[in-house]
């Protein structure tokens, strides 16, 4: 029976971590033991960004609607009570795209969330 050389499968795999790890600076470039610690640790960082990303857009979102609110002489967390409370079913996404790029819109939002908060 003949022995397997493993050579060919070892390039590939060496090849596929630098092609990840193209742009890195210093032996984290072309060195594999480095290289596959440092392409490692940029998925890690990669996985923990992506759910990052998100928690800072919902802080940008709900600041906006809290500027625009303000304006109007309601604090934030009254709006959203109101918009509970009138049923509208917007999310803050949305609501923030409105209260930049729409402020007649977002304004009506206001004047409902208003008249559904109680006196």
């Amino acid at each position: 029976m003949p022995r397997i050389k493993r050579g060919v499968t070892t390039r590939q795999k060496h090849k596929r971590l630098l092609d990840q790890a193209k742009g890195y600076r210093g032996r984290r470039k072309n060195t594999i033991r480095i290289a596959r610690q440092a392409v490692e640790k940029a998925g890690q960082y990669a996985y923990r960004d992506r759910k990052v990303k998100k928690r800072n857009f919902r802080a940008l979102w709900i600041q906006r609607i809290n500027a625009a609110v303000r304006a109007e002489g309601l604090t934030y967390s009254q709006f959203m009570h109101g918009v509970k409370l009138a049923g509208i079913e917007l999310d803050r996404k949305v609501m923030a795209d409105l209260a930049m790029k729409e402020s007649a819109a977002f304004g009506a939002i206001i004047k409902q969330a208003k008249g559904a908060l109680p006196a």
